[in-house]
């Protein structure tokens, strides 16, 4: 290789190595938050249908009870909830204390304690968490745009 294409192509993984941490990498001054297993929760209309459709993009059934219109599917690490008259619009979904699989984890930042940085760094709540129980427990949100947001935690505050 010779040396300018060489140093083109250095500068171009030093530049794009840059770029994937960029903006989102932590700084010092930058709370870091343990959000837990992602998903988005789709409002549906119709469950069978929708489950047809996203089973041609390789989603599977991991969770919930068709007859009862709630679903979780998979696909890799990606899951979508499909909730039949449920809620109205869609919901970003975080679960505090879950992998990506839906398995408690044994250390995790609590939802109690997500809820207190985002109150402290000026975050409106729609509704709250109780700080002082221990439990499951879940807050919301509505981000600047008016998407909702849901964090929504299924096990107990980690032992510390």
């Amino acid at each position: 290789m010779k040396p300018l294409a060489t140093l083109t192509s250095a500068v171009a993984l030093a530049a794009a190595l840059s770029l994937a941490a960029g903006p989102f990498a932590p700084t010092p001054d930058t709370p870091s938050m343990q959000l837990g297993n992602f998903s988005v929760s789709l409002s549906v209309k119709d469950i069978a249908v929708s489950k047809a459709f996203y089973e041609k993009f390789g989603f599977r059934v991991v969770g919930g009870v068709q007859e009862q219109n709630w679903l979780v599917l998979q696909n890799g690490t990606i899951k979508i909830g499909l909730f039949q008259g449920m809620f109205e619009g869609n919901i970003m979904t975080f679960n505090p204390g879950w992998d990506s699989n839906g398995k408690p984890l044994e250390e995790f930042q609590d939802v109690r304690e997500i809820q207190a940085q985002l109150k402290e760094s000026g975050v409106e709540l729609t509704t709250e968490a109780d700080a002082e129980s221990t439990g499951p427990a879940h807050f919301t949100l509505v981000d600047p745009d008016g998407n909702s947001i849901l964090f929504d935690q299924h096990v107990p505050r980690p032992e510390r």
